[in-house]
């Protein structure tokens, strides 16, 4: 009988084993997979929007599926086992494994933003490559990008909706336009200094018209502590927008 037990623990040990490694080993491919993708990205704004979107959700689940074996090895060596056992192994198991997930989405929510902000900027500003000339273009500042931009691009950019990089290859004319999310990324909160301050909220308190300058109050909160201002920004409609209100009219 003690015999038939003992087997009985072996099996379960080898099987906790493997389940461990396997698990494990889908983590370092989730990890090398993603690596990889981004280092076959040739495309900076390409390569802007996969981290933006992916990184944090691949870094995430990547990280569970190693706690999850990390799980599972931690009871790959049961010797005995009585109804009190299982449930102390059972719930140990489970509160470190929270513990440690806990921990580590607390760094991807509120540490691994710093680092990603840096990497996005530098993609972001990399000059582009003109794929007439072969040679680096040039970013237009906000006046210039206005004659290459339509009302409804410009309208986006005055409510800070959305934001639109323009490069333009001089030697060609060739013009290449980059959408972006209006409000990028999460600040540094002044409170906790954690990259945690976002716009919660909008509101219009004057709307712009031709030679008046409208008001946008923007509403921030920190994800973290709570923390909430305030900040008035101007709004203004470009010149190219006056000269084709003015033309309808």
């Amino acid at each position: 009988m003690n015999e038939i037990v003992t087997q009985q623990f072996d099996a379960w040990n080898a099987m906790a084993k493997n389940i461990a490694y396997v698990a494990w080993a889908i983590s370092i491919l989730i990890v090398l997979y993603h690596v990889i993708r981004l280092a076959t990205m040739s495309d900076a704004k390409v390569k802007y929007d996969y981290i933006n979107k992916s990184e944090i959700r691949t870094l995430w689940i990547a990280a569970i599926v190693l706690i999850i074996g990390c799980c599972f090895y931690a009871n790959a060596n049961v010797g005995e086992l009585s109804p009190l056992w299982i449930f102390v192994r059972g719930f140990t198991t489970f509160a470190m494994g929270m513990i440690v997930a806990l921990i580590i989405q607390n760094m991807l929510k509120f540490y691994y933003p710093f680092f990603i902000e840096k990497r996005l900027k530098a993609l972001r500003y990399k000059p582009r490559v003109s794929p007439k000339t072969g040679k680096a273009m040039k970013l237009l500042g906000e006046e210039e990008e206005d004659a290459y931009l339509d009302e409804g691009m410009q309208a986006e950019e005055n409510v800070f909706s959305v934001d639109y990089d323009v490069w333009k290859d001089e030697e060609t004319g060739y013009v290449k336009i980059e959408r972006y999310s209006g409000h990028l990324h999460a600040l540094q909160c002044p409170e906790c200094n954690y990259q945690t301050f976002k716009v919660v909220r909008e509101e219009i308190l004057k709307a712009p018209s031709v030679g008046e300058e409208g008001q946008l109050l923007k509403h921030f909160q920190c994800g973290y502590c709570g923390y909430k201002a305030k900040k008035t920004v101007t709004l203004r409609i470009s010149q190219k927008f006056e000269e084709s209100s003015a033309a309808t009219a």
